[in-house]
């Protein structure tokens, strides 16, 4: 499964049963429940690791949610999580115009995380 990883709002994606299509689930509000709806959806998905969109500017510094992002990622990690980084440049905005700003760009936007991270799985 995928996480975009935002201030208000945590969009989720997973593949299908053959690991080659990453497709939208859900959107999370990025509050106090978020990591156990995040834990919960991971169990009921069966994902074996969760792969997280790593937020840097296009000079390779981090973006100011990074911060956040690592946090998170440490309290999966905690809870025996496995967690990997994965590049994601303007998968928010490519979202929003694909899903024209509906309540699943979010979870759009971790779908185009996990398709690239599929694809450098894949075509390696």
């Amino acid at each position: 499964m995928a996480i975009d990883f935002g201030s208000k709002r945590v969009g989720i994606a997973s593949t299908d049963e053959t690991g080659q299509f990453a497709l939208p689930r859900a959107t999370f509000p990025n509050d106090d429940t978020l990591l156990e709806k995040v834990l919960e959806f991971k169990e009921s998905d069966k994902a074996e690791k969760v792969i997280i969109g790593e937020s840097k500017n296009l000079d390779g510094r981090p973006n100011p949610i990074q911060e956040e992002i690592a946090k998170f990622k440490s309290l999966l990690e905690e809870r025996g999580v496995e967690v990997k980084y994965h590049p994601e440049i303007y998968t928010s905005v490519e979202a929003r115009h694909i899903q024209g700003g509906s309540d699943m760009t979010d979870a759009s936007a971790a779908a185009l995380i996990l398709k690239s991270f599929l694809e450098s799985v894949y075509n390696k």
